[in-house]
């Protein structure tokens, strides 16, 4: 029989102390139903008690549709010693579920608190019994835990001894500062399971010295019975553990374990947060990263074609995803080919050595190169038959203060010009309505623009080399074009000629 570990996300109370974030109460509601409907979490902390009004409606919207779905129990809110009050926060705000915040070790009750652990402990039991009486199911962070059993250990089993005799569902042993290494995490949370074997811990990890993962690994080899996890790594100072490594590491490395976790939902619940935050997500980092399952040195593309000889057990299709072949000065023809093979074409031995000639020329100039660009480039290189149809000739923009931006826009498609105008929000909003109004005389349909990136390099000047990358959506398909100018408008319209020529 395997062992049955609770995952509680807290991306939406710890994950939003990330210096700069704050969901609105609507984004809370979506990510919320995202966490324990589709990504199917076990528990979400949504919110710190008190706060604003803000958070007691969004935790209102939440718990009324938890309420619908029977999900209430699952939803939990941080609380504190305070003679009750955050308890009839909770109750206005519909929430059953309290993380009762206390003090873990003797140097915060004694600096921050001034009370000894008997009036500690008997302020909590207060708080317990009325809770209880009302209905609320009972946890309790002991924050600072970690330094409470590195420091003061006969404190905290002190707490623990108190703890076993009161109505607490849940205790929750935080690593609030990342100090832990994997051997402390190991050694403290095994000793405590053994001492308190009818109770039920989860561990609480951040990140400090980049430790989360291993710590959490650990704790659950030591017998934790949760763990607090959030997306993206999302929480004060570094973050908190993440949720996709810690969820890959459990899967591939816990035989023993199971959890209910749907790992094909990482990466959709990953793009969101980070959406929804502004924060981006490194192009490195596991598992939602962009660049983790895409191959860039060549003899990696061509192990992949030899009985799979770089792949690992974290297979993108696992998180909803697809492995990529990275264009530039580091591919072989391996890389090429498996673009040329999505791209449906073809090239001889030949022509395979010129392509990809240039694009190791163009990746030495630090050029980026995209699937995208293959036509392009091997019309270039060969002449071929893959020649540019679409041209935007001619455009005057203008924008005045106090007055719509305008665009009047010519454009050459199959040897045809075009001529039209329209107005927007910005100049390249009104050059988009432009180009909608011909192409809709034309009766084709544009895609839709779901991303829009700029990019100078560090430390420019205002005369600096603008790229912009504009990623489209047509039915099922994205793809991404680029744009170099020194005018940022430019180099948008540029990107936007290249997509024409593509679709």
């Amino acid at each position: 029989m395997k062992r049955k570990l609770e995952i509680m996300d807290t991306t939406l109370r710890d994950g939003e102390q990330t210096s700069g974030v704050s969901f609105s109460a609507s984004e809370k509601l979506t990510l919320a139903k995202l966490l324990l409907d589709e990504l199917q979490v076990d528990r979400i902390e949504v919110a710190s008690a008190r706060v604003s009004e803000g958070e007691l409606q969004a935790v209102q919207k939440i718990t009324e549709w938890a309420k619908s779905k029977d999900y209430l129990k699952r939803v939990e809110v941080l609380t504190f010693v305070d003679d009750g009050v955050s308890l009839k926060w909770m109750q206005k705000a519909g929430a059953i579920s309290q993380n009762l915040l206390t003090k873990g070790s003797m140097n915060h009750l004694k600096h921050q608190l001034k009370k000894t652990p008997k009036q500690h402990f008997s302020e909590i039991a207060s708080i317990f019994s009325s809770a209880h009486k009302n209905g609320i199911i009972n946890n309790i962070y002991l924050e600072d835990w970690s330094n409470g059993m590195r420091n003061s250990k006969e404190y905290v089993f002190q707490f623990l001894d108190f703890l076993s005799n009161q109505p607490v569902k849940r205790i929750l042993l935080p690593d609030t500062l990342g100090i832990l290494t994997y051997t402390e995490t190991f050694e403290y949370i095994s000793e405590i399971v053994r001492h308190y074997p009818n109770l039920h811990f989860d561990f609480h990890g951040h990140n400090d010295y980049d430790l989360g993962v291993s710590n959490i690994m650990e704790a659950v080899k030591a017998g934790c019975h949760g763990l607090h996890l959030t997306v993206n790594g999302m929480g004060e100072r570094a973050g908190n553990a993440p949720m996709a490594s810690a969820v890959a590491v459990i899967n591939d490395f816990l035989p023993d374990v199971e959890i209910n976790v749907n790992e094909s939902s990482l990466f959709k619940v990953s793009k969101l947060v980070s959406a929804f935050t502004g924060f981006g997500i490194p192009a490195n980092k596991p598992i939602v990263g962009d660049n983790v399952f895409t191959q860039t040195a060549g003899i990696h593309a061509d192990g992949d074609s030899k009985k799979n000889l770089y792949f690992n057990n974290l297979l993108p299709e696992r998180f909803g995803r697809k492995r990529k072949y990275a264009l530039g000065k580091m591919s072989g023809k391996a890389n090429i080919q498996k673009n040329l093979q999505e791209l449906g074409l073809t090239l001889n031995d030949t022509e395979l050595r010129k392509v990809t000639a240039r694009i190791i020329e163009l990746g030495d100039k630090k050029e980026r190169v995209t699937k995208d660009d293959l036509p392009f480039i091997i019309s270039d290189v060969l002449d071929s038959d893959y020649q540019q149809k679409v041209f935007i000739r001619s455009y005057v923009l203008t924008h005045a203060k106090g007055l719509q931006p305008s665009t009047t826009l010519s454009i050459e498609v199959n040897g045809k010009i075009y001529e039209d105008n329209a107005s927007g929000d910005g100049q390249y909003d009104a050059f988009m309505n432009a180009l909608r109004k011909i192409y809709a005389s034309l009766e084709i349909e544009l895609p839709y623009l779901v991303d829009y990136a700029v990019r100078i390099p560090p430390g420019s000047n205002s005369d600096a080399l603008c790229e912009t990358i504009i990623t489209w959506k047509q039915e099922e398909k994205e793809f991404t074009s680029r744009g170099l100018d020194s005018d940022q408008t430019v180099s948008a319209i540029k990107a936007t000629e290249k997509m024409l020529n593509i679709i």
